[in-house]
């Protein structure tokens, strides 16, 4: 176990050794009221998010992006009397 130090200012210290075995720059500070968890947090949350939903069988961005300006195409449309064939 290794000890961090806690500055007036309320920064924390991690030591040298843990922050170079985690590989990160960032941490997540979790308050379970009776002790505090410091875990490790991406250095690029987007980035991960969208490792994480890659293979997510739905309608890409880009499709959905498309669809919505259909839909508001049509709405448009529908506000003006115009009607598709």
């Amino acid at each position: 176990m290794s000890t961090g130090k806690l500055t007036t200012g309320g920064q924390v210290t991690i030591p040298a050794s843990v922050r170079q075995r985690w590989r990160t720059k960032r941490v997540r500070v979790e308050d379970h009221g009776d002790h505090v968890v410091v875990r490790p947090a991406d250095d690029d949350p987007i980035a991960s998010a969208r490792g994480a939903f890659a293979h997510y069988p739905g309608p890409t961005s880009d499709e959905m992006r498309a669809r919505m300006r259909e839909e508001d195409q049509e709405i448009e449309d529908r506000k003006l009397g115009r009607f598709g064939d």
